[in-house]
């Protein structure tokens, strides 16, 4: 997006203000805004002061972030997409593949929120369903999170996060539970080794945008006597291939967005 002197209409610019914190990956302040897009700076305060009042952004100091009724917004919306029946034969393969239950995760306020999810067909099963937040620092999902934020911010939410006990293998330690965010940074996936539930394994990789930016997790879980941790690397391969697909499905490439955009551009 280029400076437009304000010719955005009107009814635009909220959604345009919200379009350049969500592309920035981080938190903005107002003058962010005012490089960015041009603007008269007390116009944009009021405008982002409106997003504050109306429960979109939340302020951190100067800068700020998008808030809870944001991101649930983003959340709904992405229920709707077109490839919704394209994911759900993913997850519906891996499944397949993994013999367990799979679930797409994805990060909110609370913790890692389970958005879609394929069961097993074993009558013995973990019970997580569609809306189960989960911690983020003993689930699979959750570490893929924390792995791919920047390291400020990182540290920022690991100091803020209670790391309770669920099991005696959980970190309860933030140098410990550092050091292996870095190593699953490194190789690309997480595990899940009886970390918040007893007897329970499971394996999470990350899901990409068209930007490379963190979106969600893709994982799949099962009891230890029938999901084993070297069952569970065998499938690492197919866990990336499937993520990536879901990437394409969801966002394309940014080819074919910046390929759109200049499509828009010569129609004005």
């Amino acid at each position: 997006m280029t400076k437009d002197t304000f010719k955005t209409p009107p009814n635009l610019r909220m959604l345009t203000i919200l379009d350049v914190i969500a592309s920035s990956g981080q938190h903005v302040s107002v003058q962010d805004l005012v490089d960015h897009l041009g603007w008269p700076k007390q116009s944009l305060h009021r405008l982002v002061q409106s997003l504050v009042e109306t429960g979109y952004l939340e302020r951190q100091g100067r800068r700020y972030k998008p808030a809870r009724q944001l991101t649930q917004l983003a959340s709904g919306i992405m229920q709707f997409a077109p490839d919704l029946n394209a994911r759900r034969q993913i997850l519906t393969r891996l499944s397949a593949d993994s013999g367990e239950t799979v679930n797409f995760v994805m990060p909110m306020e609370d913790g890692m929120t389970y958005v879609d999810r394929v069961d097993t067909n074993w009558p013995f099963r973990i019970l997580l369903p569609v809306g189960t937040s989960v911690p983020f620092h003993c689930t699979a999902s959750g570490k893929t999170f924390l792995a791919h934020l920047r390291s400020d911010q990182r540290q920022k939410m690991l100091k803020s996060l209670t790391l309770d006990e669920h099991t005696p293998n959980t970190h309860t330690d933030i140098e410990g539970l550092s050091h292996e965010l870095n190593e699953i940074r490194r190789q690309g996936f997480a595990m899940d080794d009886e970390e918040f539930f007893d007897n329970m394994f499971a394996i999470a990789v990350p899901v990409f945008d068209h930007r490379k930016r963190y979106y969600a997790a893709l994982a799949t879980h099962g009891p230890k006597q029938r999901f084993s941790k070297k069952q569970a690397l065998a499938l690492v391969d197919q866990l990336k291939n499937y993520a990536a697909q879901i990437t394409a499905l969801t966002f394309g490439s940014d080819d074919r967005i910046n390929n759109r955009n200049n499509d828009h551009d010569h129609d004005d």
